[in-house]
């Protein structure tokens, strides 16, 4: 009997060695390299630096100070009220968002006459600038010539300050980011659930398991990826929300409404204070790459524990 040898490692049917990169190749990443450097990691280095130092932002001298900028945020009142509202609008359009986003696609992905057009209704407002979106809502709250409020002397009320109390405005300008980006939302959960084998559910209705058991048991733990690119994305956006807020409330009544990025465009231009607005600017970039880096890897977590 004859007998065949294996075949040899390397040679035809055996492991393949991956062939070394030409240097050519290796250099196509160079434009995308520079691209970062020149527009992610100068900027960084560049308000690290200058956050040790005090600097009105125009003179040509700056004086080092080291931490002093990072421990005065410690005791600014002003900084904790900012990073306080800067994790509601994070945090709370990011729920509304998931929440309405996730109803929306549920309900536009059945077979309905016009879902084209509603989707695209719905993902209109994204396409618009949040200064614009803001200047809208404005005129929708404002207290003197707002159309809310001309609805409700009509009705034989009284006008109502929405955006002078702190409050309400603050639960105004969640609102607002939310309903303005709530299509991306609805739009990865659209893709989520056409990706969806719909043999799971004809096998889950032989099994009788009800809609809210098919929502549980199958809809949701398989939106799991489009649930964390979703809930990623909108907290990032949330988190550094400045353009509908300078444009509702300024950061009013006093700084009450204002979130770091408002916070920063004040210190720099109005104060000029680039030092003391270049450290808050830090502590907002740790801030964001913190709550996206646990957020994420909870998401996963409970994703690989899923599976």
């Amino acid at each position: 009997m004859t007998r065949i040898a294996p075949p040899r490692a390397g040679g035809r049917g055996g492991a393949r060695r991956r062939a070394p990169l030409s240097p050519g190749v290796n250099l196509l990443y160079l434009p995308a390299v520079a691209v970062f450097a020149v527009f992610t990691v100068y900027p960084l280095g560049a308000g690290i630096l200058i956050s040790l130092t005090r600097w009105d932002g125009y003179s040509a001298q700056r004086t080092f100070v080291g931490a002093e900028n990072y421990l005065r945020l410690l005791t600014d009142p002003v900084v904790g009220q900012a990073l306080v509202n800067t994790v509601v609008y994070g945090f709370g359009s990011t729920i509304l968002q998931q929440v309405v986003g996730l109803a929306l696609a549920l309900a536009l992905d059945r077979p309905l006459r016009g879902r084209g057009v509603a989707r695209a209704i719905v993902y209109l407002p994204v396409l618009v600038s949040p200064v614009v979106m803001g200047t809208m809502y404005y005129l929708l709250f404002s207290y003197s010539y707002g159309g809310l409020n001309d609805i409700v002397v009509a009705l034989g009320g009284a006008r109502v300050a929405w955006l002078s109390d702190s409050g309400s405005a603050v639960a105004i300008i969640v609102l607002v980011n939310s309903l303005q980006f709530v299509g991306i939302s609805m739009v990865i959960y659209l893709a989520g659930l056409q990706s969806i084998p719909e043999t799971y559910y004809e096998a889950a209705r032989m099994d009788g398991a009800g809609p809210w058991r098919r929502f549980t048991g199958i809809t949701l733990p398989l939106l799991q990826p489009a649930l964390a690119a979703s809930i990623v994305l909108n907290l990032i956006g949330g988190l550094k929300l400045f353009d509908v807020i300078r444009v509702m409330t300024a950061g009013g009544p006093g700084n009450s409404t204002d979130s770091m990025s408002t916070l920063i465009s004040k210190l720099y231009f109005d104060d000029q204070s680039a030092g003391y607005a270049s450290a808050v600017g830090v502590v907002l970039f740790l801030l964001i790459a913190v709550c996206t880096l646990v957020v994420n890897a909870s998401l996963n977590r409970r994703r690989l524990e899923g599976a």
